[in-house]
């Protein structure tokens, strides 16, 4: 998938496949991702970070915004274990349709997720 953004200048927001994350660059800089599992139709997105370097930019929120997006046209359902995600979802009811809720099953899959993937 190309940079969700074509403006050479802006923010560039990519999604990567192989790291489960959605960056945002500028220039050739990471400034921020947002960290993502594929699980059963749904994209469950669990931690946001932006470099100290770009806070107070707007970047985070132009971040999910895309990544949201994206995940929403992929015809996946958004879980935001993320507090800043789901922070960006009660201000954009947007979304709204489109968004399961974080359940237990949501935790224990997302937690084994991870583990399974720092142990190998």
């Amino acid at each position: 998938m190309g940079p969700l953004m074509t403006e050479s200048t802006a923010p560039v927001v990519e999604r990567f496949q192989d790291k489960c994350r959605y960056e945002i660059r500028s220039g050739e800089e990471l400034a921020g991702f947002t960290a993502y599992r594929d699980h059963d139709g749904q994209r469950i997105f669990y931690h946001t970070e932006i470099d100290d370097t770009y806070t107070g930019q707007g970047l985070a929120s132009r971040l999910v915004q895309q990544a949201l997006t994206d995940t929403r046209e992929s015809g996946k359902r958004i879980v935001p274990v993320c507090p800043y995600v789901a922070k960006f979802l009660r201000r954009h009811v947007e979304f709204d349709e489109n968004v399961d809720p974080v359940t237990a099953d949501v935790r224990r899959w997302l937690n084994c997720a991870l583990h399974d993937r720092a142990g190998n």
